[in-house]
């Protein structure tokens, strides 16, 4: 089976691609740090997948740990979603947020280029697009607006992989941008589990309805909508996780661009 590597794979997002992985019969590595993720995320993907996931507790900025999970076996390649991504937390704490978004980015690429592996799908965000001059965004949409320290680590990283696609004709990187990823496995084993205060409604909409917290405070009331509250796309996990998978399919078809959104 071929080795993928899924930075933050104890994660929201990655738990969930790690399993599409598993289900489309790859054999998923998860590299996390567990610093924004728990324990029982990897117990949940090995209830679904039937096994023990390949894990390393490895923080991604530290590049010879990194190297040790290339060293354990062929990579195929990586699909990168360890960073930061409150976009308030990074307004308080940007040196946090630059040098572990940028710098993780910065690592695997060297450590890519070190073993050969030359596929990678990279989570990026729509908070590239910052406050658009038209609704709705497009791929083609300009990058230069992003509004808080987050979203620039994103632009800079996407440079980055222009950059260095550009310098080896052989690197093949696929960026996806994306809104607000919400739900859960249909088995119920993984899911969104946030640690501290969520920075996303529905983990407060659905602590509120389990009792969790007394109310739930909807913020804003003179948005040019119908009612005057906020509107948000939202796309399913294993929707999203899917998209994933088929993007780093997408990176061994013929006349593929090396970095392509």
């Amino acid at each position: 089976m071929k080795r993928v590597i899924v930075t933050g794979g104890a994660g929201f997002i990655g738990s969930h691609t790690a399993v599409e992985l598993a289900e489309a019969g790859y054999d998923p590595v998860i590299v996390d740090d567990l610093r924004n993720s728990e324990e029982r995320a990897l117990q949940g993907i090995a209830g679904i997948i039937g096994k023990d996931p390949e894990v390393h507790r490895v923080d991604c900025t530290d590049e010879e740990a990194f190297a040790r999970v290339f060293e354990q076996g062929a990579v195929h390649g990586v699909i990168h979603f360890a960073a930061y991504k409150a976009v308030g937390e990074s307004v308080a704490e940007p040196l946090k947020y630059y040098h572990n978004n940028i710098g993780s980015l910065v690592v695997l690429l060297r450590v890519m280029e070190r073993y050969g592996v030359k596929r990678l799908v990279f989570s990026s965000s729509c908070t590239v697009y910052g406050d658009p001059d038209r609704l709705p965004v497009t791929e083609s949409a300009p990058d230069r607006n992003a509004m808080s320290p987050y979203g620039f680590t994103k632009v800079v990283c996407e440079r980055l992989l222009r950059d260095q696609s550009a310098a080896d004709p052989d690197l093949r990187a696929s960026l996806l941008r994306y809104f607000n990823p919400i739900g859960a496995h249909p088995s119920a084993r993984i899911g969104e589990l946030p640690l501290g205060v969520p920075n996303n409604l529905v983990p407060f909409v659905t602590q509120t309805a389990a009792g969790l917290r007394k109310e739930l405070t909807v913020f804003g009331d003179d948005y040019d909508t119908p009612d005057g509250s906020c509107v948000r796309d939202y796309i399913h996990v294993v929707d999203l996780a899917r998209a994933h998978v088929l993007a780093l399919g997408r990176l061994d078809g013929k006349d593929v661009p090396g970095c392509e959104v």
